[in-house]
């Protein structure tokens, strides 16, 4: 493995190993590293484990994780290995619904869906083609502080678990839901903010290459009560499918649910012919914690920013976390860039103490938006109501589609952008 601490750039004094420190590759680790190297700073990128690796996940990209995608250059088309969809399939209450993504000046109108076994590989590879410093098997242990600020990190590296010190003026938390840098800082998550959980699994599958995100509304606890959350069942395109489903924290049945059960019981009523059953099974059903509507804060905290889940950025209304992860590395690497362009002390402190308020600017009123529909879904009542009354009606829909999915156009738009976005914007940001 590369010591990439001795390779350091002109403008790092002998004291630091980086400008800036990026602890873990995923989505948004990756995307804050490139960022980073893009406005020229030398960028330590460190990566528990090396590459490929699995992560659980639903694999969909939706189109505004799109966006991101092509702001980092990343070619997605089929033949670099993505597969492409044109909308949203939605099954419940009787009614099968296909909404294809809006068209909009802002987002494209598709979708992608790449497994995270290779997708989080071709981000870190990019983000270290633009200049980062992507070192593997680097198990980022503990904070080093000095005076109370975060001056590094410490960290195992290599197979034989070697105990290396790594130090830089400012660190930034890609480490996602687990979040131990942030908790060694004592930022804990808060209990009033929603929390997912989401399982997911591999089948061999004849509908490896549909063009549509599949979203089940309909999961029901063994009492019959409909669930706070949704099934997935996306094609991968590689023969296989990514089967998964989402429940929220907001009902009892969120301590209760065997996961493992629920995925049994529901793909066990799927038609036998798409093969969602043990025998086409790739692999074991895997899980995940999803923190949502910024369930940890602060995001800025004594030379430590946090980026993705590590922030508790997953959007409450869909569980979608990527698209999130690397807007929130983008915007972190735009201020900490301006933060290290001050003389250390009072001036660089002020610029990444700003890195907070923009999250809430960015985020803040729909993520509110976010834990009021998350907490109604939590009744049951509401859940059949909605998905009796809501589903035969294809422009509430298209209204529900931009809402959940985070797509409008902030300027101009059409009549259903003008009304999300004024339901943002005066929705309290906290």
């Amino acid at each position: 493995m590369k010591n990439f601490t001795s390779e350091r750039e002109s403008h790092v004094t002998a004291q630091q190993d980086a400008d800036v420190i990026v602890v873990g590759a995923g989505p948004g680790g990756s995307a804050t590293a490139h960022a980073l190297a893009q406005f020229g700073l030398d960028v330590l990128l460190l990566e528990k484990t090396a590459f490929p690796r699995e992560k659980v996940c639903g694999d969909g990209l939706t189109p505004r994780a799109v966006k991101s995608l092509v702001e980092m250059g990343i070619d997605t088309s089929e033949s670099n290995g993505f597969i492409r969809n044109r909308g949203l399939r939605i099954l419940g209450g009787g009614v099968r619904l296909e909404l294809p993504w809006p068209e909009l000046a802002t987002y494209p109108d598709y979708g992608l869906v790449r497994p995270r076994l290779d997708f989080d590989e071709l981000l870190a590879r990019t983000a270290q083609k633009a200049g980062a410093r992507l070192q593997e098997l680097t198990n980022v242990t503990a904070p080093v502080l000095e005076n109370g600020r975060v001056v590094g990190v410490t960290a195992k590296v290599g197979p034989d678990k070697t105990e290396v010190t790594y130090r830089a003026p400012v660190t930034i938390a890609c480490d996602g839901s687990s979040a131990r840098l942030a908790l060694s800082l004592g930022i804990s998550k808060r209990d009033d903010r929603p929390m997912g959980v989401a399982v997911r699994r591999y089948f061999t599958s004849p509908r490896h290459d549909d063009d549509m995100l599949e979203s089940w509304l309909e999961l029901r606890a063994p009492n019959g009560d409909l669930l706070p959350g949704y099934g997935w069942v996306f094609g991968v395109g590689d023969g296989t499918s990514n089967v998964g489903l989402g429940i929220l924290n907001t009902t009892r049945a969120w301590q209760d649910t065997d996961y493992k059960k629920l995925m049994a019981r529901w793909t066990g009523a799927m038609p036998a012919e798409w093969q969602y059953d043990e025998e086409h099974a790739t692999g074991p059903v895997r899980g995940g914690a999803l923190p949502m509507g910024f369930n940890r804060q602060p995001h800025y905290q004594d030379g430590l920013v946090l980026v993705g889940d590590a922030a508790g950025a997953v959007n409450p209304f869909n569980g979608e976390g990527i698209a999130y992860a690397m807007e929130s590395g983008r915007l972190a690497a735009e201020v900490v860039a301006q933060a290290l362009s001050r003389p250390e002390g009072h001036a660089r402190e002020r610029a990444l103490q700003a890195y907070p308020a923009v999250m809430k600017a960015t985020y803040g009123g729909y993520y509110t938006l976010g834990r009021v529909f998350v907490s109604m879904i939590g009744n049951p009542h509401v859940m059949k109501v909605a998905t009796k009354y809501g589903l035969p009606r294809p422009l509430l829909m298209k209204f529900t589609l931009k809402l959940l999915a985070n797509l409008t156009d902030p300027r101009g738009g059409d009549a259903l952008d003008r009304v999300v976005n004024g339901l943002v914007k005066v929705a309290p940001a906290a």
